[in-house]
């Protein structure tokens, strides 16, 4: 089993600023023939380590992680009821069979359902998301391309480290949304429960000047302990890898294996 190797600690941990250490998680990219970055915080020892200093705070659309916020937006003003209130198909096909029947919220969260969060999208409203993401401290916070496009790879941006920053306020509870809200977001969130984790997580994928950006992120609850992460990786122009969107869970699981977290 290939060991992670351990580099230099780039800034000290001080009047509540994190440790943040170099790890070599490049590994796991090559062996796919992937550019990308691994970024993961342990909420203990408050410690992040992360693969690269520049890209941890380098911003790119959320793409399909922004269903989180989205998803405790829409509970919070009732632009849906619940995690069990069905929204019909308009019975366009689109991209991706799954899509193509009603859904509800998680069915929607897990299938990544575009034309089912644009729907809640109009439901929102504008002013709603300027006061959430504000509220909230969500990347860049620009809507400004439009109301069911602003997080497809258009204006909206983040960057890991502020992924990992919002998902770390969700657990604490301390987003400016209701108890009910966040119980019924984590439970959709949940990717896998056993007897010593639970897993919740987000895909997202988007396209960015030819460039196919991969995201996934998330947190693992232990007994003892919690872990915040954030994959972003990236495949070139005109590079035909039909298994893209599967490395992003695949390397995770790789690192998160490796360091024992699952």
């Amino acid at each position: 089993m290939k060991k992670i190797f351990f580099a230099s600690l780039f800034t000290c941990s001080f009047f509540g600023v994190s440790a943040q250490e170099l790890v070599n998680f490049g590994q796991y990219f090559k062996e796919y023939n992937l550019e990308g970055g691994f970024f993961i915080y342990d909420y203990k020892t408050k410690t992040y380590k992360v693969s690269d200093k520049a890209d941890f705070l380098r911003e790119t659309s959320p793409a399909s992680t922004f269903k989180v916020p989205n998803s405790l937006i829409a509970l919070e003003v009732g632009a849906i009821k619940d995690e069990n209130e069905v929204i019909k198909w308009d019975g366009e096909k689109r991209w991706l069979p799954v899509w193509d029947k009603d859904h509800d919220l998680t069915e929607a969260y897990k299938n990544s359902t575009v034309w089912f969060y644009q729907e809640l999208a109009r439901r929102i409203g504008k002013k709603n998301y300027e006061k959430y993401l504000r509220a909230c401290n969500y990347g860049n916070k620009d809507i400004s391309s439009g109301l069911t496009q602003f997080w497809l790879g258009n204006s909206l941006k983040i960057s890991p480290k502020n992924q990992i920053e919002f998902l770390r306020k969700l657990h604490e509870e301390k987003l400016p949304f209701s108890k009910r809200t966040f119980e019924i977001t984590k439970r959709i969130m949940v990717r896998e429960k056993t007897n010593d984790y639970t897993w919740r997580a987000k895909t997202g994928m988007a396209t960015v000047d030819k460039i196919d950006i991969g995201w996934f992120v998330g947190y693992v609850e232990k007994q003892d302990n919690v872990y915040f992460f954030a994959l972003r990786m990236q495949k070139p122009e005109d590079k035909q890898m039909p298994e893209f969107a599967s490395r992003r869970i695949e390397i995770t699981t790789k690192i998160l294996k490796q360091m024992g977290i699952l």
